[in-house]
């Protein structure tokens, strides 16, 4: 391998591409906090139904508060995280290799599917809400250095531009790159890490809109078994799959749709903010995971099949049985705040 990373850059196993990418940038400027606590102070954990005009269904995980997840996470550790975007794909080269060359490595923003490490099985498939670290560059072989969840991947720097400017929906990464300012860091104190917790409550239990929160896993429960009536059988076979991909640990979520992530962080919050009750609701998270992974796995199995619309009407028993699961331990978590 030409191309070596930062000096002083290491390489960490990782779950999740945003905490993750976020936990590189963090430790190599010498604040180790985990993926896990990141993604719960930026009460990044929640879940979205979504289907756009001419677009096949989404559904997943995490939420997107305003500012963003990064952003919340950052506030809630003293480090100012901001977002860049721009059309132009030489202003986007010029800023990366810049901070390089300042000895920082930056978190961009890419599309999986011009990754070339990245295997679909000969299947073309793109997802633009996916971020990595870039942690090198030589300049004399055009490469750059990408840290993902499990390595380090030398990539051409024209395959990095072709992910990073991708137009593919729902999610083009617009050369998205972040810059983060650690001059103020500071540990999580126990009332942020209390309103962290409170506020993903909220979010589950009272969404804005029906396709949202445990209100938006029922109406997947009620949808799913309907989308025969809309798209067709590959567009089914298509989403099923990438229902899988999203929920299980290889889509980035941690496993069981960012519950087990979840989890973990509850454990961790417990010993930031002294509350043991905490640490029971982080069992249930991990059971509700275990119900996710079910889900998934149906959802792969049912991809599978030779025609897979008459799968479809499992999918309500699954997701109401884990809407149920949801609405008791967020419901439990929202008790201790209230």
């Amino acid at each position: 391998m030409t191309v070596q990373p930062l000096t002083g850059f290491k390489s960490l196993t990782t779950h999740h591409c945003v905490t993750g990418s976020m936990r590189h940038v963090y430790a190599f400027n010498g604040h180790d906090v985990s993926e896990e606590l990141l993604l719960g102070l930026g009460e990044g954990v929640g879940f979205m139904y979504w289907q756009a005009k001419g677009q096949p269904p989404f559904l997943g995980g995490r939420t997107s508060p305003s500012p963003s997840m990064e952003e919340v996470a950052g506030q809630r550790t003293g480090v100012k995280i901001e977002i860049h975007r721009t059309a132009s794909s030489r202003k986007a080269r010029q800023s990366l290799i810049g901070m390089l060359a300042a000895g920082q490595p930056v978190m961009v923003g890419v599309d999986m599917g011009f990754l070339p490490y990245f295997d679909f099985g000969g299947e073309e498939y793109h997802f633009g809400g996916h971020d990595v670290v870039v942690c090198g560059y030589d300049a004399a072989t055009e490469q750059v250095l990408i840290a993902e969840r499990d390595a380090l991947h030398p990539v051409s720097m024209t395959d990095l531009e072709k992910a990073r400017g991708s137009t593919f929906q729902p999610f083009p990464p617009k050369n998205a790159w972040f810059t983060f300012d650690f001059s103020n860091f500071h540990v999580p104190t126990a009332d942020e890490t209390h309103l962290a917790i409170a506020n993903q409550a909220t979010q589950m239990l009272k969404p804005p809109i029906r396709n949202m929160g445990v209100k938006g896993i029922r109406t997947a429960a009620e949808r799913i078994p309907r989308w025969h009536e809309q798209i067709g059988s590959e567009e089914i076979r298509w989403s099923l799959f990438n229902t899988y991909i999203l929920i299980s640990a290889i889509g980035g979520s941690g496993g069981g749709n960012f519950r087990y992530m979840f989890s973990r962080f509850l454990s961790e919050a417990a010993m930031i903010t002294g509350e043991s009750r905490l640490i029971e609701s982080a069992s249930e998270f991990k059971r509700i995971g275990d119900a996710w992974e079910s889900f998934a796995d149906w959802a792969k199995t049912s991809s599978e099949a030779p025609d897979p619309t008459p799968c479809l009407s499992k999918a309500g028993e699954h997701l109401n049985n884990i809407a149920d699961q949801e609405q008791a331990t967020w419901d439990s978590l929202r008790k201790i705040y209230s």
